[in-house]
């Protein structure tokens, strides 16, 4: 019976090197559109090769797309291939099974009739079309908010749960937003990158509460343009994600380049863009998390004043591109000060998302530790307007040896233990990406739904001909009450309805008369892809042997 593996022979030498020109060969040959990705479908077809039960491939299929992305790249390919040799060699399909492998030396899987099929495939294609192959995954759906044309967006071009999110974005939202500008009152319109980008982690905190030390902790060396004292030092927002070298982007530069989430920064000015930078390095980490580091917040209303840009409206729209928001705070600095009252109120709609870690804790010892801890949940509870209590990290999070004269043996141990936990918390991240994009893009969705019938609604109670500018300002000062009467009549969740305070200060500058009426039609469509299209997607990319 004919099958293959190795393409070498057992005397010559072989490592990752080595399984990436071999695995490089099959993922051309699955990859039937050459697009860097394998779908299910695919992948049906490719791995019924290896003989594996179907319940052994389905945990293939769930370790290697670990992000629940609905396909393989080809590191995810090499992933399934390893976890496929390791089930035929008798042992188990498990996350720890490959981490304590030796990979460098496995042999590749025996896969039934693949060398017949590799040979068919090279009579077809020349040796040059492989060598000039490079499995990125070359979407093409960045092209679709390119086009100005009314068409409909083909299926068979949705190769990913994040392509489908673009498709009905274009077809089924976005036409919603634009009638009722939505971006004005909320959110910018998404581009492909705001789809496409890597997960973000964002750090709050006072000054000198460790924001920037806790990054270099992470990635074990500082990032360019970094600097820390005990001092208010990193004075801008600093994205800090992978590149090909290390550099610092000016923000002007950065909020236009279409390949980066950053060009909604431009509604804040030249002021704030001034303040932003981001820092690039080649780093293993970065190439699956950004983080965002943060002016300390400083205490005192002069300090609002001084700034020239609108510092919360900045944190709150990070806020809703972070994945994680770490809000720091050090033994000495428990106080939260009226604009961190502020900074704070500004994450409404995204408490998942906090973290909060009390830093720099041993500089206590164990019994004023305690007490700090009271205090700072005593702090949190009286701005942050949640039932639930939560999760506090405490640690050191830095680069020197804990102080066992301050903390002691039982203050180490548990510095550990919570260390390990946020790394784990934050392991996860890139793992619970697509599930999070799926969940913001619903709640975006559901906020430019509401929005749509606010909108609606007051340009229904404005008079046909006469005393405009009475009624308008009557619905201003009644904005409350109108809101309620849309929730009532729609039978609208009230925790989607926004802030009354902020929507009435935006709406000021609008002519109501100039208001769209409500399009049904648009909502139903909304409505239709919240109730069939995403369920549909998830279905068509979840694991192809479930």
């Amino acid at each position: 019976m004919e099958s293959s593996s190795a393409d070498s022979s057992p005397t010559r030498s072989w490592g990752l090197k080595e399984q990436r020109t071999v695995y490089l060969r099959w993922f051309y040959l699955a990859d039937d559109d050459a697009d860097g990705r394998l779908t299910g479908k695919d992948a049906l077809k490719f791995f019924a090769m290896s003989k594996l039960s179907r319940e052994d491939l389905k945990q293939v299929w769930a370790i290697a797309d670990s992000k629940r992305q609905g396909y393989l790249g080809f590191a995810e390919f090499m992933t399934a291939m390893q976890l496929v040799s390791l089930a035929q060699a008798g042992q188990d399909i498990s996350q720890d099974t490959l981490a304590h492998a030796d990979l460098a030396s496995l042999q590749p899987p025996t896969m039934e009739g693949l060398e017949k099929k590799l040979k068919k495939s090279a009579a077809h294609k020349s040796s040059s079309d492989l060598t000039a192959y490079h499995p990125v995954q070359t979407s093409l759906s960045a092209n679709w908010f390119n086009s100005k044309s009314g068409k409909k967006i083909a299926m068979k071009s949705v190769t990913s749960i994040i392509d489908g999110l673009k498709k009905a974005y274009i077809e089924k939202l976005r036409p919603l937003e634009k009638t009722y500008q939505y971006n004005d009152f909320v959110s910018p319109l998404l581009t492909s990158s705001d789809f496409d980008a890597k997960p973000m982690i964002m750090l709050l905190g006072q000054y000198s509460t460790g924001k920037t030390t806790f990054i270099k902790h992470l990635l074990k060396t500082g990032y360019p343009g970094s600097h820390i004292g005990p001092e208010p030092t990193t004075d801008r927002f600093v994205v800090v994600t992978t590149g090909p070298d290390e550099r610092c982007i000016p923000g002007n530069t950065i909020a236009v380049q279409a390949d980066m989430p950053y060009s909604g920064l431009s509604a804040f000015g030249t002021a704030f863009l001034s303040k932003f930078e981001c820092s690039q390095m080649p780093h293993p980490l970065l190439d699956h998390i950004s983080f965002v580091d943060t002016p300390g917040v400083l205490s005192g209303e002069k300090q609002r004043t001084q700034r020239s840009y609108d510092f919360t409206g900045v944190t709150s729209w990070f806020a809703a591109k972070s994945d994680l928001i770490l809000l720091l705070f050090d033994p000495h600095k428990l106080d939260i000060s009226d604009e961190f009252k502020r900074v704070i109120g500004s994450l409404r709609g995204h408490d998942d998302k906090i973290r909060i870690v009390l830093n720099k804790a041993d500089q206590v010892d164990a019994q004023q530790l305690m007490r700090v801890y009271g205090a700072l949940l005593w702090s949190l509870g009286k701005v942050l307007n949640t039932p639930e209590v939560m999760r506090v990290y405490i640690g050191s999070f830095n680069d020197k040896p804990i102080r066992e004269t301050a903390a002691g043996p039982l203050g180490s141990e548990l510095f550990v233990r919570e260390q390990e936990d946020l790394l784990s918390d934050l392991n996860d991240i890139p793992k619970k990406a697509c599930d999070r994009r799926i969940n913001e893009f619903v709640k975006r969705a559901r906020s430019a739904k509401v929005h749509a019938h606010i909108v609606g609604h007051l340009k229904n109670q404005m008079p046909a001909l006469m005393g405009k500018a009475k009624a308008q300002q009557k619905l201003l000062e009644t904005l409350d009450e109108q809101f309620a009467k849309v929730q009532k009549e729609m039978h609208l969740p009230p925790g989607d309805f926004p802030s009354v305070d902020e929507y009435r200060d935006t709406l000021s500058a609008y002519n109501f008369d100039r208001f769209e009426r409500l399009h049904t039609k648009m909502v139903k469509d909304v409505d239709d892809m919240l109730a069939y299209h995403i369920p549909d997607l998830l279905k068509q990319f979840r694991n192809p042997y479930e």
